[in-house]
C-alpha cells in the first residue's frame, strides 16, 4: 500500500503560476511513476501530465503542453507540477496518482494508477 498527498493549490489570476506538490509514501524499495489529473465541476477527470520513476520520460495533455512542467525528486518522494500562464479553463481539482513503475499502460489511463490523493483545488480567475 502507498499513500499519496497533494498540496499547493489555491487561487490565482489568469497568467499567474502555481506549483503543486505530491508526496508518495509506500513500501520501501517500491518505485512509482506519477501522474496528474484534473476534474472540473461535473466533468470527467482528465489526464494532465505523467513522469516515470527515473524522470527521463514525461507526457503532457495537449491543453497544458508548453505551460506545465512535471518533475520529481526521488530523494524526497515528491513529484511536482509547475503550472505557468494559467488560464480560467485550468480551474479544477487536481489529483496526483501513483502507479508501480513496471506498469506499462498508457499514462492517460486512470485505471492504470494504484493510488490517488484527495485532490487540491486550483482556481484561475480572469
Amino acid at each position: 500500500q502507498a499513500q499519496v498527498a497533494e498540496s499547493g493549490g489555491g487561487s490565482v489570476q489568469a497568467g499567474g503560476s502555481l506549483r503543486l506538490s505530491c508526496v508518495v509514501s509506500g513500501r520501501a524499495g517500491t518505485t512509482y511513476a506519477m501522474g496528474w489529473f484534473r476534474q472540473a465541476t461535473e466533468n470527467e477527470r482528465d489526464f494532465v501530465a505523467f513522469i516515470n520513476w527515473s524522470g527521463d520520460t514525461t507526457y503532457y495533455a495537449d491543453s497544458v503542453r508548453g505551460r506545465f512542467t512535471i518533475s520529481r525528486d526521488n530523494a524526497k518522494n515528491t513529484a511536482y507540477l509547475q503550472m505557468n500562464s494559467l488560464k480560467p479553463e485550468d480551474t479544477a481539482v487536481y489529483y496526483c496518482a501513483a502507479r508501480r513503475s513496471y506498469i506499462s499502460a498508457l499514462p492517460i489511463l486512470e485505471a492504470s494508477y494504484d493510488y490517488w490523493g484527495q485532490g487540491t483545488q486550483v482556481t484561475v480567475s480572469s
